[in-house]
């Protein structure tokens, strides 16, 4: 009973952000929270651990942006964690390629466990830092969405996110209610880097006071070619 009242729940929050899920999506995220609890016993992937408030603060904060990723052919998320918000929309978009990408190989080695598990396709885990993998091959401007839930300043972040960006995609930060100061930090940034804010959409999570703010910038222009910067300057010497 208790796995039916959580899918119920799921379901339900879901529904107020217009999303429809299936059974098998519903199981899907159930079975993804069991490895989150269990994984998170041997290495911290996350400090929220009690069932209901994956649901709110991982599920359903990842899907909110959905509206933006559907029907989009190629998704990078930087920073991703324990699969944030990566997996979450990834469950809902099975023609979508997903690219998710983190510093730490133990959360891709998480990560390449909860892919399999859920038998998901079209996706990726790879271990690295965002100022290395655009010097792959066909990584530089190539992702239609480039998104990260991370937790660095905006003019820090674009700096790593942007230059991913094809021109004409979108690169959209989720980030906490207060942004007000970050937002004019950044605007150089966005300006050097290619971009120009689209929107910026306050999202209040269901059935809670808990709000986000969803910073979407259109990509206009190519990024110059020295960004980004080696790692640590984007932090040390923001663009201003």
């Amino acid at each position: 009973m208790e796995k039916e009242f959580w899918m119920q729940n799921l379901k339900e929050k879901a529904e107020k952000l217009q999303i429809k899920l299936s059974i098998e999506q519903i199981e899907k995220y159930y079975q993804y929270m069991n490895l989150l609890i269990e994984w998170n016993q041997k290495i911290n992937l996350t400090a929220i651990v009690e069932p209901n408030e994956i649901i709110l603060k991982h599920f359903i904060d990842s899907l909110t942006i959905y509206s933006y990723t559907k029907n989009r052919k190629s998704v990078l998320d930087i920073g991703t964690g324990a699969g944030f918000p990566g997996i979450p929309l990834k469950i809902l978009q099975k023609e979508t390629s997903f690219t998710l990408l983190d510093s730490l190989n133990k959360r891709i080695t998480f990560l390449q466990e909860v892919i399999c598990n859920l038998k998901l396709q079209n996706v990726q885990a790879v271990h690295g830092r965002a100022e290395e993998f655009i010097k792959q091959i066909n990584k530089r401007e190539n992702y239609e969405i480039v998104t990260s839930r991370a937790v660095a300043r905006l003019n820090t972040l674009l700096e790593y996110m942007l230059p991913f960006v094809k021109i004409g995609g979108l690169c959209i930060c989720m980030k906490s209610a207060e942004i007000e100061e970050e937002l004019q930090e950044a605007k150089k940034a966005i300006e050097i880097l290619g971009g120009e804010i689209q929107n910026i959409d306050t999202i209040i999570l269901p059935n809670s006071k808990i709000q986000r703010k969803i910073v979407v910038i259109k990509k206009l222009r190519s990024t110059p070619k020295k960004y980004p910067r080696k790692a640590g300057t984007p932090t040390k010497e923001p663009l201003q």
